[in-house]
């Protein structure tokens, strides 16, 4: 139950400041560079006779150990193929798709993966011949900005390797996945059955950018059932196929032991024998290494294995039937329990309840500790809105972490300014520690002590005390692109590098000549000019003033670049545009003598950097709990009883808000906990009877059947409506028995009053029915229904219900007169047909109380005086419906 305490039953780093490796001499009398760490990544070194074609961002052949990659992809209508390095061998797919030149990339039809060859590639040039080198690096020269920190968890970034188990271990499948703006590693391994539904439920959780599987998984006439299943579902997303042998358990533990960060040292003992997810892991980590052209630096990634068991499953179908992330009519509106919930303030915060509601807790502990901790945040005011407004300030932690164990690919001046960007922003991060400690200080429950706990590690202080050493105190993050380039030209301290402090001095007279000079213009020309800027055009000149108000309606001649939105000018003049440039130097300049000062910062904190993982979860947990609270004081959740579907859904919808312990009131809410939830709701298109409508109902109910069990959660509304009614109610009744032989909790909503006598035969069975009255209109000369959406226990006693629906609609009285007198003959000849005898009536009561009984040996758990009374009452019955047929023949 949950509801008011409502309980759930059951570094080597290099000396420089740059960080930059150093080059040797080699054999031959040439330079050599040498690889370096620094926060993260180890650069892939480049030779400087490579003439790759490649533009900045995009992909480069080549790979770490000079070993060459071809990658075979497929991405929504085109495939793309990196080419092989000249003296590699083929490390995607087979050697034959090689292409010659080892400097471009081509892009190809993907026509051909419908019929797959035997690299699913697509071999036919597209008709605009142009070379495509489509960056798979999204945070290489990136920063964590406000913009991007709100809007960046909605864009696919996701990488996932999908590997399956070959002859007796087919159906055993290991996946691995990092996120390109989260430096995590997710394992996965488990069983599945023949739908592979756990591994398209999984992906369709991850919503993947790419995924990766073995090129043997689609051999020509041979394609496995599991990559014909993905690709089915998952059409958008792009395809890569690896070679089977760098699928390889023994590489991956290598790769998981060099990688993960001490902290997450259990991981070992987890993922030892787990081969599979290892195999995974090992083909995921070789192609993120290709496509960045880096590799993460020792012991700076978290790692962990995510089972199936910890978590209750929702097939994609029923997450669909529910709305819980998309709606169903448009994907742009918010109705849905994820809009309905979600009033987290950080992108972390969405991230994380959007994965709770997608796959919903099993472990009742950690169930009720959430509920406890969203109980004391109704209850304590100060704690509720204290914890807000410290949350509220955070930006997206987890981004802001991936960006910090990166580098990128080439020290640019765009890399350089997304480096001093990032350290402001992380000096922003620590500085909110302190405010939400003191706000977690005086908490209670469980979980909030335990966070508040974690936020007593001193690396937080260290890493800090190490930045307010270089930076300055007032450096803060701010909003506007002028305001968050002045933090980064003097986030360093003065008298550090005094030609920094020099190029900034500079900086500043030439903001100054350009403020004096737009205001000579304006007393020149007696307009109100001011000084405008854009991160695009840099400093330029805006002006509002109507077209009449200008000398014969246009602006001086030596204005250029002429805009106007309304009444607002925009405009630049040539003195201008080579003030921009020489600022432009001087700003390239100080971010590069602040680089090197950042970069020695960032390699002395990176030992402590591990931290901001512990911070980053707990910022998500408790921006979700609040947005837990949020909802609470909005809504009380009574559901709105629109009809049976509407109620169908929010019971399902209530039982996964409980089981990720959103705070639910306990009246609507009293439930087991779900390992399963399935459902098969009615939508307006299954009235029509086609067979088409009827297919679909059939698949849908057989993948329940294959998949449901006694802690399941079955939902089903209106099964059987696409075919005739005799065969509708043959196959719900056949449904219904399979379900309660399998003790799963079930709701089952029908039109079929036949089976509503179910119950006679299954004691576990109950039925319900809304209510309706009949109203008669002033005149006296008609009667409508009336919904009083109240659900009553019992099924319906209202007969005809389709011709009193439509007595109140527009439909001709002559119709509905006939209507009604074909009816009453039916219905005769109906009852004439189901006239039994004394020998047949017997033989229903003596089956009836048969099946009671063996139900009753099975499941009752009374005690036996309270046995004693019900067989009684069950000899009673018996005995009366055997006696009912003599009386019938008496009076007639």
């Amino acid at each position: 139950m949950a509801g008011a305490g409502g309980r759930a039953i059951a570094s080597a780093t290099s000396e420089s400041y740059a960080g930059r490796g150093s080059s040797t001499p080699s054999v031959g009398g040439r330079a050599e560079q040498t690889p370096r760490y620094t926060l993260g990544l180890l650069q892939t070194p480049h030779s400087s006779e490579s003439t790759g074609a490649c533009s900045s961002g995009g992909i480069r052949p080549g790979g770490s150990g000079g070993e060459g990659l071809v990658a075979g992809r497929v991405a929504g209508n085109s495939a793309v193929k990196p080419a092989a390095s000249e003296r590699g061998e083929s490390y995607f797919g087979d050697k034959s798709s090689c292409v010659e030149n080892a400097n471009t990339l081509n892009l190809t039809s993907s026509s051909s993966l419908r019929g797959l060859n035997s690299t699913c590639i697509g071999k036919t040039p597209l008709s605009s011949g142009r070379s495509g080198c489509r960056s798979h690096t999204p945070l290489m020269g990136y920063s964590v900005t406000s913009s991007s920190a709100v809007s960046a968890h909605t864009v696919a970034s996701v990488i996932v390797a999908v590997v399956e188990g070959r002859g007796l271990a087919r159906g055993e499948v290991g996946m691995a996945s990092i996120d390109l703006k989260n430096p995590e590693i997710i394992l996965s391994q488990f069983a599945d059955n023949t739908t592979y539904t756990k591994v398209i439920t999984k992906l369709k959780i991850l919503t993947p950018l790419e995924i990766i599987m073995s090129n043997t998984a689609c051999d020509a006439g041979n394609t496995t059932k599991l990559f014909s299943l993905i690709t089915e579902h998952f059409k958008n997303v792009t395809f890569t196929t690896v070679q089977r042998k760098y699928f390889n358990e023994t590489k991956g533990l290598e790769y998981i032991e060099q990688l993960c960060a001490s902290e997450f040292s259990t991981i070992f003992m987890e993922v030892q024998s787990k081969y599979y997810c290892l195999a995974a892991a090992a083909a995921l980590l070789k192609y993120v290494e290709f496509i960045q052209n880096a590799v993460y630096a020792p012991k700076s990634l978290k790692v962990r294995f995510q089972g199936s068991e910890k978590t209750a499953m929702i097939d994609s179908s029923s997450a669909q039937n529910l709305e819980l992330v998309i709606n169903n009519r448009d994907s742009r509106n918010g109705h849905t329990l994820l809009g309905v919930l979600n009033y987290t303030k950080t992108p972390g915060g969405s991230r994380r309840l959007r994965a709770n509601i997608l796959e919903p807790l099993v472990d009742a502990e950690t169930i009720n500790t959430r509920l406890d901790s969203v109980q004391e945040l109704l209850q304590d005011e100060e704690l509720f809105f204290g914890l807000q407004a410290v949350i509220s300030k955070f930006l997206d932690t987890e981004q802001l972490l991936s960006v910090l164990v990166q580098i990128p690919k080439q020290d640019t001046v765009k890399t350089a300014e997304s480096k001093i960007t990032n350290l402001i922003y992380l000096k922003h991060t620590l500085e909110l520690v302190e405010p939400l400690k003191a706000a977690l200080r005086s908490c209670n429950t469980q979980l909030l002590k335990a966070y508040y706990n974690s936020l007593e590690d001193t690396r937080f202080g260290i890493i800090l005390e190490k930045i307010t050493s270089v930076i300055n105190d007032d450096t803060r993050y701010t909003k506007g692109c002028l305001s968050m380039r002045t933090q980064k030209c003097y986030a360093v301290k003065p008298n550090i590098n005094e030609f920094l402090d020099i190029a900034r001095r500079t900086y500043t007279e030439i903001v100054d000549d350009i403020a004096g000079m737009i205001t000579q213009l304006a007393e020149k020309y007696s307009l109100p000019m001011k000084t405008g800027f854009s991160s695009a055009r840099g400093f330029f000149i805006q002006m509002n003033a109507d077209c009449s108000t200008l000398p014969n309606g246009q602006l001086p001649s030596e204005f250029t670049k002429i805009t106007k939105m309304k009444n607002t000018y925009s405009f630049t003049s040539a003195d201008l545009i080579k003030m921009n440039e020489r600022c432009q130097e001087s700003l390239r300049e100080i971010y590069h003598m602040t680089y090197l000062i950042v970069c020695k910062l960032l390699n002395e904190i990176y030992e402590h950097i591990h931290c901001l993982y512990k911070l980053s979860d707990i910022v998500s947990m408790l921006d979700m709990l609040l947005s837990f609270a949020h909802a609470c004081t909005l809504s009380d959740y009574g559901p709105n009883m629109s009809g049976k579907s509407t109620y169908l859904k929010q019971i399902a919808l209530c039982q996964i808000m409980a089981q990720i312990g959103s705070y639910v009131p306990a009246e609507y809410c009293s439930f087991r906990i779900a390992e399963q939830i399935f459902t098969r709701i009615g939508m307006d298109d299954d009235i029509e009877t086609n067979a088409s409508t009827f297919m679909k109902e059939m698949k849908e109910i057989t993948y329940i059947i294959q998949n449901a069990n006694d802690k399941s959660l079955i939902i089903i509304d209106e099964l059987g409506r696409g075919t005739s009614a005799e065969e509708g109610i043959g196959i719900c009744y056949a449904a219904c028995e399979y379900l309660l032989n399998l003790k799963a909790f079930t709701l089952f909503a029908t039109h079929f009053l036949e089976l509503c006598h179910i119950d006679a035969l299954y004691p576990n069975v109950e039925n319900y029915h809304f209510q309706v009255q009949h109203v008669r209109s002033s005149a006296g000369n008609k009667e409508k229904i009336a919904y009083t959406y109240t659900l009553s226990k019992g099924y319906t006693e209202e007969k005809n219900y389709g011709l009193k629906a439509a007595e109140v609609s527009s439909l001709p009285s002559s119709i509905i007169l006939d209507a009604k007198e074909i009816t009453s003959h039916i219905a005769k000849q109906i009852l004439h047909r189901q006239k039994s005898t004394p020998e047949m009536m017997k033989q229903r009561a003596t089956y009836q109380l048969a099946m009671r009984l063996v139900q009753t040996a099975r499941n009752s758990r009374l005690d036996p005086d309270s046995l004693r009374v019900y067989l009684k009452a069950l000899k009673k019955k018996y005995e009366a419906s055997c006696a009912t047929p003599r009386k019938n023949d008496e009076q007639q």
